[in-house]
């Protein structure tokens, strides 16, 4: 009987599951990739193509030669609804897909309830080719005369990373850019080891980003602060993390009581054995993990391996990240910040480390296999 595995989003764990799909092909099944777009943007790089330090085709992924490659038909649409008991998935275009064994890595909606009345100054980081089209709109409506105001919400590694990045764009282009970034009340890098938040506001003050702390709402001129201050902008950049897709809370998959997907270290769904998931459309039941590509990434491994094993009836292998994670982040000008559990460093030295790993990390998915006949 052939097995139907359905891989809904192009995420960077789906990437290692279409890489084990071409390396080792599986005899009875069908499969099928389910994204809303032909390529995908490693998040790793984003900041430095915004820098204007990467072109496009450098940190962008087309996912139809390796659909092609691990036998899998692909299907651009996105992902409206889960009917996890009658195992479908609804998409845009108006049609149900069947599967016998899913996998979600369609990653979270951008939290942008409280910005909505800045209308079309909002820019929300995801999609992330939205973003890049709308990015170099703005930027290309800039001169030497400009003065633009662009403000970035959230302060967090991307919303650091975005801040920084945007200051290098413009000011390549404009006498006098403002910059401002708003970190919410647990202020610039919550959660990340003293010596890496110390680092980051030093970078963010030496190249005179303007920091504010606390709760923000959108209205129709900027950004207005909770202590009643206005701050005007022609454009803000909304990266406050993730909130899970609305269709999850219809899909009778077990959630958290955030509505995320809720996985052991197996990523298999504890009320779903057919369904496992993996990226920011998840939380572990095992214990916290701060939303990163990094987790991503190395969750892909196992991830495919599992969903080999689900249809062999083989253990499942488990991902446990070790206690200290690396974080590289860019500073938008080939100067990076390192930090590993209580250590942290940075300089031009950590740009280029950063650059390696980016860059090899797209190239397996690129021309690395293109050159070697297979995927490494």
């Amino acid at each position: 009987m052939t097995r139907r595995v359905v891989l809904a989003g192009g995420g960077h764990a789906h990437l290692a599951v279409l890489a084990d799909w071409a390396r080792a092909p599986m005899p009875g099944t069908m499969r099928t990739l389910i994204t809303s777009s032909r390529h995908t943007a490693y998040s790793g790089m984003l900041p430095g193509w915004m820098a204007g330090i990467y072109r496009p085709d450098e940190l962008l992924i087309d996912l139809a030669p390796l659909a092609e490659r691990a036998g899998a038909e692909l299907v651009l649409a996105d992902v409206v609804g889960l009917d996890a008991v009658g195992q479908t998935l609804r998409l845009s275009t108006g049609g149900d897909t069947a599967f016998d064994l899913l996998s979600l890595a369609t990653g979270g909606d951008t939290d942008t309830a409280a910005l909505a009345g800045l209308g079309e100054r909002l820019l929300p980081v995801r999609p992330v080719n939205m973003f890049m089209d709308r990015w170099t709109q703005f930027a290309g409506q800039q001169s030497a005369a400009s003065k633009p105001v662009v403000a970035i919400v959230g302060g967090g590694a991307g919303g650091v990373e975005l801040a920084l990045a945007a200051r290098a764009a413009l000011r390549s282009i404009c006498a006098a850019p403002r910059i401002v970034l708003i970190a919410g009340p647990g202020g610039v890098l919550p959660g990340h080891a003293h010596g890496a938040r110390r680092l980051a506001r030093k970078a963010l003050i030496q190249r005179e980003i303007v920091i504010e702390t606390g709760m923000t709402t959108g209205q129709p001129e900027g950004l207005e602060l909770d202590d009643g201050r206005l701050i005007p902008a022609d454009l803000v950049i909304a990266a406050t993390g993730s909130v899970a897709p609305r269709w999850l809370a219809q899909s009778g998959l077990a959630c958290t009581p955030r509505g995320f997907v809720t996985v052991g270290a197996d990523l298999r769904s504890p009320s779903h054995p057919a369904i496992f998931a993996a990226g920011d459309i998840i939380e572990r039941s095992d214990r916290a993990l701060t939303r990163s590509g990094v987790h991503a990434v190395k969750a892909g491994p196992v991830l495919a391996a599992n969903l080999r094993a689900a249809l062999s009836g083989a253990p499942l292998r488990q991902y446990q990240p070790r206690d200290a994670t690396l974080y590289l982040l860019s500073l938008g000008d080939a100067h990076a910040i390192a930090s590993w559990g209580g250590l942290a460093g940075s300089g031009r030295w950590v740009w280029w480390l950063k650059d390696q790993i980016d860059r090899r990390f797209v190239s397996r998915y690129t021309a690395g296999w293109q050159a070697k006949g297979t995927y490494p």
